[in-house]
């Protein structure tokens, strides 16, 4: 057994030694092999602890007083690791105790809003609703409630729009039609011509009008806004899947763009496609100011679309999503593959015509309506007639009503007379290229004496009465015409012809200062139509409108006074398109159950007589021409 050393040699200094033996030793009671050795330490961490307890000892100025195992230290018991760390490093600011110090001052801010809510309410919500700009844009000082002030009403601001979502539709690059070379849109009619003339140059189309090309539909980029604003119902934001637009582009007169127009909108019913007029290049001042918005009356498959961007029109293909023809581009639609597809392949001359009349009289009927003042207009001329003749008055109603049953008055005959720069389609059988007035003249006498037998005769028709006085010194003399011309020189001519007691009715005869105002000055000539001021070529264009409806009967009301009739030369757009008022039977004399497989014109029942051609070429009559 060792000998016992004095007590002296085992205390520790905390200070140590600087003789050359001596070396730091670590004693080995129960309390480090239960603590230390129990606990696992790895290499690093025991490395790490013995820097500290070697950092430790270094640092301190101290020497420790007390044995090492001096029962005063310590209280008795087991130690574990960090019973010799101080207990007050750190503090309540640590941070092991920044999640106790957020979550309470969170419960502070939740607890004020509360109290706010409660004895300042509104304050709150005016906070919350406004942006930050608004909010330090008011100026508007927060005035505390009491029993004698009146709480304030808040508005909130509209929230912020949507980020716009836009899909892109590229065709492949051999199918792209380009238009970068353009820089205005939509394109003039000539521009979209010359683009139809690149496309189409040297092709010959195959197959059915409609079949698309084997290799694809030539198209530009489209590009479709598809984000929802969550508008109201009712409200739609984005554009339509597939329209055909016609283009009013100045370029002819006001009945040969309808003509067009007419077919146009029976594509688009039969296509199933949402129909648009642009009138961007129009030289008639806007659709709206002689027309109601087409929108209105045929909204289409997808009623409250939006019209597509004017650079994603194509005038070629028809194909194309978002079609556009115009009096330049027809041509190239409007030819002899449309008369392949829309003529009566099993009929003969008028009657292979059928269905493209048909078509175009269903346009005008529901697309190509005037607008309220121009309504007002026709009425008002339609209404002096019964004035004047002292006729029984119309009965007042809307198409539904009772007075839709009631017959149509035709009382007078149209006559229609085209001088200006308008050359006849028989232009080869007359010396100075225009249809002499005698013809006019004939064909409404030819036509009265036909449809009454003579003055104060009844005719056989239903609704056709005579009105005339029958004697030609007292008024109204028959023929009662509404006479309708470009050229206020030809008018006087016809008015001389017949007695002062005839019943000629025409813009500038009329009793209505606003009828009166939208007479004729001059011959028309298309060229000089643009040199006009835009208030007078609006002005000639609503004439026309009048007139037209004053010569067709086209958009009367029930009960209303119409023509029996009209006198016209086949050359002018106008008399083409007053055929439309009549029906096709009434207006080519199939309307009396005979037999007229032949489909030439009956002479002896027709209602629209052509002093141009005159029968001397088939068919008698067309649905449009090509400019």
């Amino acid at each position: 057994m060792p000998a016992s050393r004095p007590l002296p040699d085992i205390l520790v200094s905390g200070r140590p030694s600087r003789s050359e033996g001596y070396r730091v030793l670590t004693p080995r009671t129960p309390h480090s092999r239960a603590g230390r050795a129990e606990e696992g330490f790895t290499e690093v961490e025991l490395q790490e602890y013995q820097d500290d307890e070697a950092n430790a000892y270094r640092s301190q100025s101290q020497q420790q007083s007390q044995p090492l195992l001096s029962p005063s230290s310590r209280a008795p018991g087991y130690r574990s690791r960090g019973d010799d760390e101080s207990r007050t490093k750190g503090g309540f600011l640590s941070l092991s105790n920044l999640p106790l110090l957020g979550g309470s001052v969170l419960a502070v801010v939740l607890l004020g809003l509360v109290g706010m809510s409660i004895y300042r309410p509104g304050a709150l919500e005016s906070v919350l609703l406004q942006s930050p700009g608004e909010f330090a844009e008011s100026e508007e000082p927060y005035v505390p409630e009491n029993e004698h002030t009146a709480r304030p009403i808040y508005t909130p601001s509209p929230p912020p729009l949507p980020t716009p979502s836009i899909v892109e539709t590229r065709p492949p690059p051999e199918l792209l039609i380009s238009y970068e070379n353009y820089t205005s849109f939509p394109l003039t009619g000539d521009e979209y011509r010359h683009e139809c003339a690149k496309l189409m140059a040297g092709f010959m189309h195959h197959g059915e009008y409609w079949d698309e090309p084997r290799m694809g539909t030539h198209d530009v980029v489209h590009h479709d806004d598809v984000t929802n604003y969550h508008l109201p119902e009712g409200q739609v934001t984005r554009v339509c899947s597939s329209t055909i637009t016609y283009m009013l582009d100045g370029h002819v007169g006001l009945m040969a763009d309808l003509a067009l127009l007419a077919q146009a909108a029976a594509f688009a019913r039969e296509r199933n496609r949402t129909f648009f007029v642009d009138d961007t290049h129009w030289n008639r001042g806007k659709w709206t100011d002689h027309f109601q918005p087409v929108d209105g009356l045929d909204p289409g498959p997808e009623p409250g679309c939006l019209r597509p961007p004017p650079e994603e029109l194509v005038a070629c293909p028809r194909t194309a999503r978002h079609w556009v023809i115009s009096s330049r581009t027809a041509q190239y639609h409007m030819g002899h593959p449309f008369s392949e597809e829309y003529e009566n392949p099993y009929a003969r001359h008028m009657h292979r015509l059928r269905p493209i009349y048909e078509r175009a009289q269903k346009s005008f009927e529901e697309v190509i309506r005037p607008n309220a003042h121009l309504a007002a207009l026709i009425r008002s001329a339609r209404k002096e007639f019964a004035d004047l003749l002292t006729l029984p008055p119309s009965p007042v109603g809307e198409p539904g009503h009772e007075a839709a049953s009631a017959p149509a008055q035709q009382i007078y005959i149209g006559a229609h007379i085209r001088r200006g720069d308008r050359m006849p389609d028989g232009y080869m059988f007359y010396k100075d290229k225009q249809v002499p007035l005698e013809n006019y003249l004939a064909g409404v006498r030819e036509t009265w004496d036909r449809l009454y037998g003579g003055a104060n005769a009844s005719s056989s028709d239903a609704g056709v009465t005579d009105v005339s006085s029958g004697t030609p010194d007292r008024y109204p003399a028959a023929p009662i015409v509404w006479l309708a011309s470009d050229s206020p020189a030809a008018m006087r001519e016809f008015a001389a012809a017949f007695p002062p007691s005839t019943a000629l009715f025409s813009l500038e005869r009329n009793t209505d200062p606003a009828l009166r105002a939208l007479a004729p000055k001059h011959a028309y000539v298309q060229a000089e139509f643009d040199v006009e001021p835009l208030e007078e070529r609006v002005r000639l264009t609503q004439g026309m409108v009048v007139d037209f409806a004053m010569l067709s009967g086209m958009w009367a009301w029930p009960g209303e006074v119409v023509p029996s009739a009209v006198v016209c030369g086949v050359g002018s757009n106008v008399c083409r398109m007053a055929a439309l008022g009549f029906g096709f039977d009434r207006a080519f004399g199939y309307d009396d159950g005979g037999d007229y497989s032949a489909g030439s014109v009956n002479r002896e029942r027709r209602r629209w007589v052509d002093v141009d051609v005159d029968g001397r070429i088939e068919p008698a009559w067309v649905a449009f021409e090509f400019h």
